[in-house]
């Protein structure tokens, strides 16, 4: 700054022009310094810690070295089961599947700026004691559509082969089934389905377990699948449609949330609802009477996509990464309970 007796000396225009020189200068520091621009949250460059308080899965594969990158093609991402390295994870997951009872084996203290994810592939039916992690978790991860990190189960992707592959048939309809409960929605339509029409049943509740590599090869021949979720709720659209029906080559006859919502994951003419008939008697008679051509229109979607199944714990843990920029700050989940059951 100049004294102020040589203010006087300067002219008018020297002092705008000095002033505009000024601001030009303060003003070029934020197209220098993007990160600093008034508004703006800070861009994340630094890699990822990711710290899995304890695994999803009874056996903890291979988590060393970059492996989003190496698997996934997703970069500065870290993932970790290491607890000693709390203070430095950016983010902390915890598997409701894996949660006791209590606090006590949690943290005890959250590390300033770190954030929690309560994560579940399980249905509100099937998630128990939620009233008890009010107030503790920033982000949630599920199937539901509306989590801060979206994990389906499945997805189409696009493709460009133009085919459609049916495999040869020799049955009707297909159920695979390991936990079989008579109070269950699906065991009442199935009881009632199968007065009409026979039903090819494996898994456990029918003491025909199929080996993983039995699977899809023995679902394959049916030309219908029932892929009977074993509750309803928004969203919650499992491997049954997924797996056993669209990649194994069958037609899903699918009871679980409304059409609609299905709708929202695959076209409407690759599934048939149960609901969209008045009685099963209906819906066993549309089966039975399917001619080849009707029959064909429902891989439709084949022409344009494929089946990407959601297998791996490790691919959903590294898409935190990916969603991390985007996701709330300062945020805590006050009701998880009311929030999974809405």
């Amino acid at each position: 700054l100049l004294p102020w007796p040589l203010w006087g000396r300067l002219g008018l225009k020297a002092v705008v022009t000095a002033g505009v020189f000024i601001t030009t200068l303060w003003n070029l520091r934020y197209f220098l310094n993007p990160s600093e621009v008034p508004g703006e949250a800070p861009k994340h460059t630094e890699a990822l810690m990711v710290l899995v308080w304890e695994w999803p899965s009874k056996q903890v594969p291979n988590i060393s070295g970059d492996i989003c990158r190496k698997l996934y093609g997703i970069t500065g991402c870290w993932l970790t089961t290491e607890r000693r390295l709390l203070d430095q994870a950016n983010v902390v997951v915890f598997p409701h599947t894996r949660l006791q009872p209590g606090r006590d084996t949690l943290p005890k203290e959250r590390p300033l700026g770190q954030n929690w994810v309560w994560v579940s592939l399980e249905s509100p039916s099937n998630t128990k004691a939620l009233a008890g992690w009010n107030q503790t978790f920033n982000w949630v991860m599920t199937y539901r559509r509306d989590s801060d990190i979206f994990i389906p189960y499945g997805k189409l992707v696009p493709n460009r082969s133009d085919t459609v592959n049916i495999p040869p048939k020799t049955n009707l309809v297909s159920w695979v089934i390991s936990n079989y409960h008579r109070t269950q929605k699906r065991a009442e339509v199935y009881k009632n389905l199968s007065r009409y029409l026979h039903v090819n049943i494996y898994g456990e509740a029918n003491k025909k377990p199929l080996c993983k590599d039995c699977l899809l090869p023995t679902i394959s021949k049916s030309k219908f699948y029932l892929a009977f979720e074993n509750s309803i709720h928004q969203d919650y659209i499992t491997e049954k449609l997924w797996r056993n029906s669209l990649m194994a080559g069958t037609v899903p006859v699918v009871l679980g949330p409304p059409r609609a919502n299905y709708e929202q994951f695959v076209p409407a003419d690759s599934f048939i609802h149960v609901d969209d008939f008045g009685s099963l008697e209906e819906l066993a008679t549309f089966l039975k009477t399917m001619n080849s051509s009707r029959y064909r229109q429902f891989f439709s979607w084949q022409k344009k996509y494929s089946v990407k199944l959601y297998a791996d714990w490790r691919e959903r843990i590294c898409t935190i990464c990916t969603a991390y920029p985007s996701l709330p700050r300062g945020h805590v989940y006050p009701d998880l309970e009311s929030w999974f059951i809405s």
